[in-house]
Order: structure tokens, then sequence, then C-alpha cells
């Protein structure tokens, strides 16, 4: 009874695995395994789980499985040829081609496993040629990158950047790294040359991105204290590369985790108070690290990076831990100095992980020493303490004790200060709090007039090229928050002096400027989500007496096209694209959203299409759409959709850059978006599908097809036609042929009667794709008359329609239907297709008449009919 269940369970297996249902398959094999299956079907079940798994592209599980097989039947070669096939996937081809030989010796005559070692010999053959090439480059670049004669010479730039070049694939870094890499790096970052640390900390980055074995070895060469310690060297640029790194090297020890790989706990427990001493840090002390504050928002940055990676709620609760036994012990015991070092680690916390920021804040005294350093008299302790008050009044649990509290000491600060440091600082404050109603009209928070006054002193300081870059940031800071206001936003966008002044700023050498920039463009053209209220719900919540939210009057729409219009003419896309293109990690995912909200707005117009396009924006776009929080990557996607609508893709995206489209748009297709971001989105796929084979075997490779054929049952017409227009693109490929062709589908039924709908546009698609499906696959002429019965009312109608292209379509399909076959020839010819085919012919001379008259030639070919005696 078990032997026939196992065996019942395994031809289910394969009748699943047949029908492409790999998970339904996997489930049988599995359940026959629990049955007591003896030794050679346990083998058969575990090649077949292998086989499963190979088709979902797990091939770890596959290798295993697989030698599970083997482990059972050594002489089983189906087991030792899928092996070879999941370990060659996996990059470890030795190990592959010992399988297939040993496959090749079992069934010598066997073409497959003779090709498949063909293939894996010079898959080998190239790699070693690859990495005996890449030994001598390795080797070379070190040489002259270490040579002290070679300084600052153009030689040197060009081995700094091939080795960079050479680090970003894989089989490059693994070479590096066992040439003794990460020691040479060492000795590039101990000669304090800008250019060669740059190099060596993104060489670095190349050889831990996704590998944590090699990240593990590198910082123990390098050791957590010496790479946090470059992010406090003083140019910015060093600063930034060594963020970059620490943040690959905690995606790769976290990625470690989940693989059962350990390490990463004693890594942010020792990492996790060097940057804290960072963020933390207000002076430099002698002989300790200099900090800047870009090295504070690095380690910002770095904060909310491990504090996301962490997995559950203890993990969460140990890092609360951590932080705030690092912020008491400073701020008990230590004096003055102490308290301002415990408030700086505060604000770096509510910059990076604002959870564990508001903790801090809760800690007994640290709020009220902040609002008592708010009055001393030493400018760098004013500037912690207000800095600190400002981070602090953007969370929603400390605004009311703040409004309260600091809202006079802030204005006293702005009006009696006699620096410019501290007043810009205390206005941000001020432009914090009287931001707090958000886009709420209703929700004043000072009185009418005072957020335009803030905002002009912020423009005045923001254009003030003498002030330096970090000090005019926070003028930046406060228009963020001020261009809630739609006065301020009309205001600002009048302002071209102001604007240009912004541009600028955001392509200086300050990146922690961007994510300000950001939100004040967000404001400035409303690509916020903004939901209209039902009115109905309004007047209920008016009777109820509660408060309802309105939209300021320059918030309605022909306001914000007109803010638009200024921004790109003002040149908002050209600084967008430098924004997109940094490599800082100031450039969060966060920003990214931000920006991706901005590009969509400013490709709404279809007039506005071509600037944005001309900019550069379409390039920017496609890496918004690639990475990013996923309301970012959507909502680039959307603008890549509409661009690529309006404009020709081939001149938006040149070179490679049209197939990284594809999966953007294929993304919009999901049903968890809108319906017009589906409709955008399938226009766009018909524009790509119709330009070249290769972008049509792009959407099939990202698996589209079954998400346009969903989307031709759709009950709106716009995305129905779109979505039929579509499928008849892609129809020129053969894989899709193949789907229309298979028997026991609906495919062609559909696309017949879609021929006969009201909808012109819709019965042009469908008759288009017909016309072509039955030039490419004659087979499928026969099976029109067997889908519907409607089918010769409806080839008459389209041939009978006032429009031309109706006419020429349903021509072809008849033509293509009589050559085909004389005995669907001959049905036709007996109704009154015949007659109609007839009075087409005599027309004057068309794509139809020429159809018309091929068919009757067919037919008098056939003796199905006889010309008159004129010929005709």
């Amino acid at each position: 009874m078990t032997a026939s269940s196992v065996e019942q369970l395994r031809k289910e297996g394969n009748e699943l695995f047949k029908c492409g249902d790999y998970e339904g398959a996997l489930t049988a094999y599995t359940q026959a395994l629990g049955l007591g299956a003896t030794p050679q079907d346990q083998a058969i079940l575990h090649r077949n789980r292998a086989a499963c798994h190979l088709k979902l592209e797990d091939y770890n599980k596959a290798e295993t499985e697989a030698s599970k097989a083997i482990e059972k039947d050594g002489g089983d070669v189906k087991a030792l040829y899928r092996r070879s096939q999941a370990l060659e996937k996996l990059g470890r081809l030795d190990q592959a081609v010992l399988d297939l030989q040993r496959c090749v010796s079992l069934e010598p005559k066997n073409r497959v496993f003779q090709e498949a070692l063909r293939n894996i010999g010079g898959q080998i053959q190239e790699k070693v040629r690859y990495m005996s090439s890449t030994d001598a480059k390795v080797e070379q670049m070190f040489q002259i990158l270490l040579d002290p004669e070679e300084k600052g010479t153009e030689k040197k730039q060009k081995a700094s950047q091939n080795l960079v070049v050479l680090a970003r694939e894989d089989a490059g870094a693994e070479k590096i790294f066992r040439s003794n890499g990460v020691q040479l790096l060492q000795r590039l970052l101990d000669t304090g040359e800008t250019d060669l640390m740059l190099a060596a900390l993104r060489t670095l980055v190349g050889i831990c991105s996704e590998h944590q074995s090699r990240t593990v070895a590198t910082l123990s060469v390098l050791g957590t204290r010496r790479v946090v310690s470059i992010l406090g060297v003083e140019n910015q640029a060093v600063s930034l590369a060594a963020c970059h790194l620490l943040q690959v090297m905690s995606d790769a020890l976290k990625e470690g985790i989940k693989k059962g790989f350990r390490g990463k706990e004693g890594a942010i427990i020792v990492g996790l108070k060097k940057i804290l001493e960072v963020g933390g840090s207000v002076q430099d002390p002698p002989g300790e690290l200099t900090v800047t504050a870009n090295s504070r928002m690095s380690a910002s940055i770095l904060l909310s990076k491990l504090f996301d990676d962490l997995k559950c709620d203890a993990e969460r609760e140990n890092f609360h831990r951590l932080c705030e036994n690092y912020i008491k012990s400073w701020f008990e015991g230590h004096g003055l100095a102490g308290k301002l070092r415990a408030i700086q680690t505060v604000s770096c916390l509510l910059q990076g992980p604002c959870d564990a920021g508001n903790r801090a804040l809760e800690l007994s005294g640290v709020m009220e020493s902040v609002i008592a350093l708010c009055a001393s008299e030493q400018e760098e302790e004013q500037l912690v303490a207000v800095e600190a008050l400002i981070h602090a009044a953007g969370k929603a649990k400390r605004a009311s004790f703040i409004t309260a509290n600091g809202v006079s000491l802030l204005k006293d600060l702005y009006k009696r200060s006699e620096k410019d440091s501290i007043r810009i600082r205390a206005l941000v404050g001020l432009c914090k709090l009287g931001s707090a109603g958000g886009t709420d009209f209703s929700m004043k928070q000072f009185a009418e007039g005072s957020t335009l006054k803030l905002a002009k002193q912020c423009r005045k300081w923001l254009c003030n090229d003498q002030i330096d870059a970090g000090t005019r940031r926070w003028a930046v800071e406060g228009l963020a928050y001020l261009t809630f206001d739609a006065d301020v936003k009309e205001e600002f966008v009048e302002d071209e002096s102001a604007l240009k002044a912004l541009f600028q700023l955001s392509r200086s050498e300050d990146r922690s400027v961007l994510f300000a920039v950001a939100s004040a463009l967000v404001n400035c053209t409303n690509s916020y989500d903004y939901e209209e209220p039902d009115p109905k719900m309004v007047e209920l919540a008016k009777y109820a007496k509660q408060h309802v939210p309105e939209q300021h009057p320059k918030d309605k729409p022909s306001f914000v096209r007109a803010r638009v219009k200024k921004l790109l003419a003002a040149g908002v896309v050209s600084a967008m694209t430098c924004m997109v293109k940094t490599e800082s990690p100031v450039l969060t995912n966060s920003c990214r959203e931000l920006l991706s909200r901005v590009f969509l707005a400013l490709v709404e117009e279809v007039e506005d299409r071509g600037t944005v396009v001309a900019q550069g924006g379409g390039k920017s776009l496609i890496p918004l759409a690639l990475e990013g929080t996923d309301v970012g990557q959507t909502k680039a996607a959307q603008a890549l959709a509409k661009l690529t609508i309006t404009s020709n893709p081939e001149m938006t995206f040149p070179g490679e850059r049209i197939y990284e489209v594809v999966r953007p748009l294929v993304s919009l297709l999901h049903l968890n978006c809108s319906g017009l971001q589906n409709f955008e989105a399938l226009m766009a796929l018909t524009n790509l599908a119709g330009i070249s084979e290769r972008l049509r075997q792009k959407i099939l490779k990202e698996k589209a097809v079954p998400m346009i054929e969903g989307y031709m049952f759709e009950e709106h017409e716009m995305i129905r036609r779109a979505a039929t227009e579509c499928m008849c693109n892609l129809a020129m490929s053969k894989e899709v042929q193949d789907l229309f062709e298979a028997q026991g589908n609906d495919r062609l039924k559909l696309l017949v009667l879609y021929s006969g709908e009201d909808d012109e546009l819709l019965r042009r698609a469908a008759a288009g794709g017909l016309a072509m499906l039955t030039s490419m696959r004659p087979s499928l002429c026969s099976r029109i008359p067997q889908v519907t019965t409607h089918w010769l009312e409806i080839l008459q109608a389209l041939l009978l329609s006032p429009s031309q292209e109706l006419q020429h379509r349903g021509a072809v399909v008849v033509l293509n239907m009589v050559e085909a076959s004389r005995e669907t020839a001959s049905t036709l010819m007996e109704s009154e297709v015949l007659e109609i085919l007839s009075v087409l012919a005599k027309g004057e001379e068309s794509p139809v008449t020429r159809a018309a008259a091929a068919c009757l030639g067919k037919a008098v070919e056939y003796r199905l009919i006889q010309p008159n005696r004129d010929g005709e």
C-alpha cells in the first residue's frame, strides 16, 4: 500500500512538472519521500526535486537534492547531470566538469552530455585565460600605485581607475583579493593621498560587495576602528567613500546571517561604539580623529542602516540599550564637555534611526540641558544645543514641549544673536515649528505673513555666496519646511537667483544638502501624496465639529503647472541629474524617492517631456526605477512610461539603456499598481515591442506576457485595448506565436471576438494581430472557424468597415485563410465574402484592392470560381 502511494505521488509530481507547476511537483515528491520509499525510489525522488529547483532557479537546493540522489545511487546519470547544471550556475565550473565527465563515461554516446562538456570546457579555458591575464594586470597596477616616483602622474591615475573597474566584476575582485590585495590596499590608505585613498576604498567596496567571507577577511586585516576612523578625515569624498564601504560591509554580513554565517553581531557591537564616537564628536581632542560635519552625517546614515538591518525586537532593544548607555556614560560624570558630546550624539541619532533618538531625548535631563545650553554665551555650545533642538522639533512626541519652551527662545536667538551661524539655525528651528501643519492651510502655527518673512530671510542667506556652504545648507533646510506653504512656493519659484543658488548648492561638495533640496522641490511641485477628500465625508466631519484639512488656494493644479514650468526653465532637470549621479551615501533611498516624485511631476504634461529628455532626465530615471523604496521605484517607473509613450524611445534611452527600461515598466503591470500605471506601462511596452526582436525578447524574459494577457480581459476599455495592442506587437516573436498555436487555449478566440467589438481602436489592434499571426502561422487559419460561430460575420464586418485600416486588416486575414487551405477558401467563397471581395477588388488602387484581388485569384486557382468574360 505504501509502495503504491509512493508511485502514485511520484506520477502526480511528474504530471505537475510537465504542466509547469514546479512548486506543486516539489510538494508531491516531498510527500512521497515521507512515506518510507525504497532507496531506489528515494534516489529518483531526490533527482526529481533537483529538476524542480533547477526550474525555480534555486541552484543551491538543486545541488543538495542531486547530491542526495547520488548518495543513494552513484550511477544515477540524471542526478549527476542535474548537479552539474546547478554547479555551473553557481560558478563552480571545476566541480561541474567532474560530474559531466562521469556522465560521459557512463553514457559515451549521449550527445547532450558531450555538448555540455564541450561548453563547460570552453568556459573554463576562458576563465583561465582571463585570470592569467588579470594576474599580470593586478600586479602591474599595484606596482604603479605604490611607486613613489609615479606620484601624481596620469599613469598612476589610470591604474587606480582600472583597479576600481576590475573590482566591480566578481572574478576581478576575487583575483585582487587573492593577490594579497587587502594588504596592498591598506598601504594605499596609509599614503594619505586623496586619489589613492579613494581608489583603495572603492576597490574594497568591490571586494566586499555581496561576499561575506571576503568582508570578514578584510575587516580582520584593516580592523573596524581603522575603517570607521576614515570617516573623520577632512576630505569629504574620502569620508563618504568610507561610509559607502561600511554600508557594503554591513550588507554583506547581513546576507551572511541569512545563510547561517556568523560574525555580524560582534561587528555591530564594535562598530556601533566607533560610529557613535564619530557622530557625537563636538571638537577634535589632541591625538584623536578629525571629525567634520560630513563625517557626522555619514555616521547618522550608517546608524540608520545598522538599525534597519536588525531582524527582531530583541536586537532593536539591544541597539537602543547600547546607544542609551553610551549617551549616559558621557552625560553623567564628564561635566559640560560630556553633556555636549551626549547631546551631539542624540542629534546624530535623530538624523539617523530617529526611534533611538526619540528614546534618548526621554533620558533624564537631556531635553532640559538642550534648552539651557541654547542660552549659553559660547558659540560652540549654542550650536550643539540649537541643532539638537531643531532635530528634536521634527519629532511629534517632542513638538508640543518645544513649542511651549523653545519658540520664544529660538525667536530671541534669531533676533539678538550677532553670529549668523546661530541665527540661521534658530531660523530653521522656527521654520520647522511653523510648518507643523504641513499642507493643511487651516493649521497656521504663526501669525499671517510670518512664514513669508522667514522664507525671505532663508532665500537671502541661500543667495549669499560669501557664507560657507555648510551654513547655507541650513537655509535650504528652512525652505524645505516653509515650502509646505503655497505662498512661500509661489515666491520661491519667482526668485531666479534663489533657484540658481539652490541648484548650485546641490552640485557642491557638501552632499548633505541633497535631502533638503529634494524636499523643497517635492513641495514646490506638490508631488507628495495627496488625496482629494470625499465631499460627503467633509460635510459629515464638519457636522461632527471635527477638523477638516484645507488645501491652499494656490495649490490648485493650474498653480502647480505654472510652478513646474518655472522650475524647468530654471534648469531643475540638470540639477537633479547631477544629484542622481552622486556616489554619496547621503543619496539614501528616501532621497531617491523624493527625486522620483519630482521627476514624475515634471513629466506630467506632454509638452514638458521633451525638455526633461533633452536635459538628461530619461537617463537619470533608470537608476531611480531600479533602486530605492518601493514607492520611489514605482514613481520613477511611471515617469519612464510617460516618456516612452510620447517620445522616440531610441532617442530618449540611447544604446543599451533602452533595455534597462523594460524591467521598471513590467513592474507597473503588477496588481498593486493603479489602473493608470497599468495603462501607461502597457502603452510604453507596446512602443518598445514594435522596435526590435531583442527588445521583445527582453520583455518576454521579464515574464510580462501572462500579465499582459490578464489585462486583455480588463473591464476598463482603455486598459483592455492597450494590452491587446501590446500583445499584437509581441506576437512578432516566435515564442508568442507558439502560445497562440498551442492546443487548448482561447488566445485566438479572444482576438477574433475583439475584431468584432464596437471600440474601433480595439478592433484595429485585434485585427492587426490576427492578420500578422495568420501570415506567420498558416495553421491558425483553419482554426478561426472553430473558435466562434460568429467568425464569418466578424470578417464580413471588417471588410465592409468605413475605415480603410480595418478593411485592409480584414482583407489580409481573408487572404491568409484562402491561401492556407482550399477547404477554408471554399467556405469563404460560398458566403457573402465573395461578393464583398468582388466589389473591393474593383476599387481604386490600394492595399485593400490588391489583397481582395489576390483572394479572388487564389479562388480561381482552386477552381472555386471562374473569371467572367472580361477576365475579371
